[in-house]
C-alpha cells in the first residue's frame, strides 16, 4: 500500500456565501495537514488534495456528510509522494472556468446529459451512430484521448461555449462527452441540450473513473491531470503512446514547462533531453533571464 492518497472530486450544488465558506474550508483543510487546490464558488466546489489515508478520510467524512454535497464522488488514487506542495481554497465565480453562467444560463443542477456508467460508455463507444467528445484543452487530448474520439480544439474550456456552433455533428447523432474527472462534461452537455442536440451522453467519474473500473480499455495515451504528477497512466490493456519528444521525437508521455518562464511553453519532452535541454523547449529559451532552476521533472509550481 502506498503511503498517500491524492482525491479528484467535485459537486454542482448552491453554496450561499462562497467567500466564507473558502474561507472556513481553508481552515478545516490545514487542520487536517491535506495539500492541493480547492475551488469553492456560488455554483459548488472542485477539488483535488492529497494526504494521508487517515486525512483524506477524515476530508472525505466530513464532506460526504454535508447537506450541500451529498452524493459527492472521491476519485482516489494512490500515490508514493504527495501531489501538491502546498494548499490553496480560492473563491471564485465558477468551479470551472466557462463563461456560461452570464453568456448562456447553464446550471448543471437542473439539466445535464445522460450519465454512462464506464461499462455503458465502452459498450456505447464504437456503434455507427455515435461522436465521441473530447471536451478537454488541446494540451489535455493532445496527451491522451479515446480511439475515434473528436477533441475540439480549444486551449482553455472557457472556448467550449462559442466551439459548438463550429463541430459539425448532425443533430442525429449519439453524442457521448467525456473529460478527466467528469465536471466539464456537466456544463458542456447542458450546452449541447441548449444548443438543440437531443441525445447527450458523459461518461460518469470521467477518464479516470474509466481506467479504475474499465482498465482504461482503448484510451490512447496517458491523461493529463492537475496537479505534481501531471500524466499518468491509465490503458492497461491495450496501450498506446501517441506523444512523442518534441527535440528528439522518441515516444513519450512525459509532460514539461519550458523552463524559460517567459516562454512557459507546455509539451512532451523525453527525460534526455530535459537534461541536455536544461528543461528548456529551445535554444533560445536557455539563453533567457527568466530560465527556472531545471529539476529533472518539468514541473514549475503554481503556487
Amino acid at each position: 500500500m502506498r503511503p498517500y492518497q491524492t482525491l479528484l472530486y467535485y459537486k454542482y450544488t448552491h453554496i450561499s456565501n462562497p467567500a466564507e465558506f473558502a474561507q472556513q474550508h481553508q481552515a478545516f483543510c490545514e487542520r487536517l495537514g491535506l495539500v492541493g487546490r480547492i475551488i469553492i464558488a456560488e455554483e459548488g466546489l472542485n477539488g483535488t488534495v492529497s494526504g494521508t489515508m487517515v486525512q483524506c478520510k477524515k476530508y472525505m467524512d466530513k464532506v460526504g456528510n454535508d447537506p450541500l454535497f451529498l452524493g459527492i464522488e472521491f476519485k482516489v488514487d494512490e500515490v508514493d509522494e504527495l501531489s501538491f506542495s502546498t494548499l490553496h481554497v480560492r473563491h471564485k465565480a465558477e468551479i470551472v472556468n466557462s463563461g456560461t453562467l452570464s453568456k448562456h444560463q447553464i446550471d448543471p443542477t437542473v439539466k445535464t446529459g445522460k450519465h454512462l456508467e464506464p461499462v455503458e460508455f465502452a459498450e456505447m463507444k464504437d456503434r455507427d451512430d455515435v461522436v465521441i467528445l473530447d471536451v478537454r484543452s488541446n494540451y489535455e487530448s493532445g496527451l491522451g484521448r479515446f480511439k475515434n474520439a473528436y477533441a475540439v480544439d480549444i486551449d482553455n474550456f472557457r472556448e467550449f461555449p462559442d466551439k459548438v456552433r463550429e463541430l459539425g455533428i448532425t443533430k442525429d447523432k449519439k453524442i457521448l462527452t467525456y473529460c478527466t474527472g467528469g465536471i466539464k462534461c456537466e456544463k458542456a452537455s447542458a450546452l449541447l441540450l441548449a444548443h438543440g442536440f437531443e441525445d447527450v451522453y458523459q461518461l460518469h467519474g470521467g477518464i479516470i473513473k474509466y481506467g479504475k473500473e474499465m482498465q482504461g480499455k482503448d484510451f490512447d495515451g496517458n491523461c493529463y491531470v492537475f496537479d505534481n504528477r501531471v500524466s499518468v497512466e491509465v490503458n492497461t490493456v491495450n496501450p498506446k503512446v501517441i506523444t512523442s519528444c518534441r527535440i528528439c521525437n522518441t515516444p513519450s508521455t512525459r509532460m514539461v514547462n519550458c523552463a524559460n518562464a517567459t516562454c512557459n511553453d507546455h509539451y512532451v519532452m523525453c527525460e534526455n533531453c530535459g537534461w541536455e535541454m536544461k528543461g528548456c523547449c529551445s535554444e533560445a529559451c536557455q539563453t533567457s533571464e527568466a530560465v527556472r532552476p531545471y529539476d529533472g521533472t518539468g514541473y514549475y509550481s503554481k503556487d
